[in-house]
């Protein structure tokens, strides 16, 4: 028993090691979501300040991070989460220089660089942050849907694969509506001129991507999303498995301060016009549209005041009932084995689209009227018409017979005309539940 505890035990630290390891492992490939400052300390005659002191604050969760400059007078500042920053930058003997309201989108290099004026330390010279800068760090082409785009502009069906083909250089080849899962949702987007299935799909940095079908394998909920930034044109090579363009998705994370929302988004037949292809007095096509769900997020040390720890939690549901509307012209139920009674075949219309219609025997077919008795079976010649443009009961397969007459909401295998113009229009409702 000892052994077997023992075994156990090595077990529980081998699962645990293998644990870690894999968060890890995985935690460093979600850095490509983050964001980076990069800059320069100097002083008025434009010489480096080796060592001096850079803090970069997020004012969104109110953590801050502490390095030194080098040598030269440079910093570097990786792995930073998007949001709002305050920058500062002091060192003996100069005034303290602030920068505030840096904003870091993903996948951003900003530059933030600082002249500090001769004075002491109790001076602070503070700069608000220009929101327009450009980008002279990095030499790639890329475009971001910011957090109030994804908000307010309209998408057909709360889909964020719509607001792809806001990038420069993009061509939506998508259709008119984008079923609200992540198999079926429709993010065919040209890049460049390039095919659809070279964009590469990331979420929160790890590779969002059915790569047997191009479709994205988790369908997040709009609300959700923080904001995107579509790389499409010499990105660096930690984006080195797609040819056209790099879709980084960030979810949106929590902050010092708790927040909550929710809402819902409804489509219905009743609240719109009657389909051109929907004629009255068929029944209008069904459609039922109901989106719906909520955030909340906030510190997880709560009873702390200087939080560390933050959560993000996010639900929604979709429920979708999509009715189909065929417009298809059909046999009418006249014209069905028997009916106008057992044993009097298929009645054919004399007439269809006016114009006339003559079902004919068919020729070469070996042992045609085999089942039928010899008076009908004299009366059948191949190539010429049926009697009273009638098929004898005796040539319709029971197999056929069996379709023909099977039960369904809509009758058999075809469904029966609505109008007495031989069509039928409407359909079954095909529902979507996510």
């Amino acid at each position: 028993m000892k052994s077997l505890s023992l075994r156990n035990g090595r077990s529980r630290r081998s699962l645990l090691s293998f644990a870690l390891v894999f968060c890890v492992i995985f935690s460093t490939w979600a850095l490509a979501q983050e964001a980076t400052i990069v800059g320069s300390v100097k002083d008025p005659s434009g010489a480096a300040i080796p060592n001096a002191t850079v803090r970069i604050t997020n004012t969104d969760t109110g953590i801050a991070n502490s390095l030194k400059t080098s040598s030269d007078g440079q910093y570097i500042a990786p792995d930073l989460h998007i949001g709002h920053y305050n920058v500062s930058a002091e060192s003996s003997g100069f005034q303290v220089s602030q920068r505030n309201d840096v904003i870091l989108q993903v996948g951003a290099r900003m530059r933030v660089d600082f002249t500090l004026q001769v004075g002491n330390a109790q001076q602070t010279v503070t700069v608000e942050a220009n929101p327009v800068s450009v980008q002279t760090d990095t030499g790639e082409v890329s475009n971001v849907i910011t957090r109030n785009q994804i908000s307010n502009l309209p998408t057909n069906g709360r889909s964020m694969y719509t607001l792809l083909a806001l990038a420069p250089g993009a061509a939506s080849i998508q259709g008119d509506f984008i079923l609200p899962t992540a198999v079926s949702g429709d993010n065919n987007v040209s890049i460049n001129g390039q095919r659809a299935g070279h964009n590469l799909l990331m979420l929160d940095g790890g590779e969002n991507l059915d790569r047997g079908g191009s479709q994205a394998s988790v369908a997040p909920s709009l609300e959700a999303i923080a904001e995107f930034r579509m790389n499409t044109s010499n990105y660096s090579a930690e984006y080195g498995l797609a040819g056209a363009s790099t879709i980084t998705q960030v979810i949106k994370s929590g902050t010092k301060d708790f927040h909550a929302s929710a809402w819902w988004f409804g489509r219905n037949d009743a609240l719109d016009a009657r389909n051109y292809f929907n004629p009255v007095p068929e029944p209008v096509s069904e459609l039922r549209y109901n989106l719906f769900g909520f955030n909340t997020g906030g510190p997880v040390d709560f009873w702390k005041s200087d939080h560390k720890t933050f959560f993000f939690y996010n639900m929604e549901w979709r429920r979708l009932i999509q009715g189909s509307l065929l417009n298809q012209t059909v046999p009418f139920a006249s014209e069905y084995p028997d009916a106008a009674g057992p044993g009097t075949g298929a009645i054919m219309p004399a007439t269809f689209d006016g114009k006339s219609s003559i079902a004919t025997v068919p020729t070469g077919v070996a042992g045609l009227g085999a089942g039928c008795s010899p008076t009908v079976l004299a009366t059948l010649v191949p190539g010429q018409p049926f009697p009273n443009n009638t098929i004898p009961d005796c040539l319709i397969n029971a197999n056929a017979r069996l379709l023909l007459n099977a039960g369904g909401k809509y009758g058999g295998i075809f469904p029966k005309p609505t109008n007495a113009q031989g069509q039928f229009i409407g359909g079954n409702n095909v529902p979507t539940n996510v």
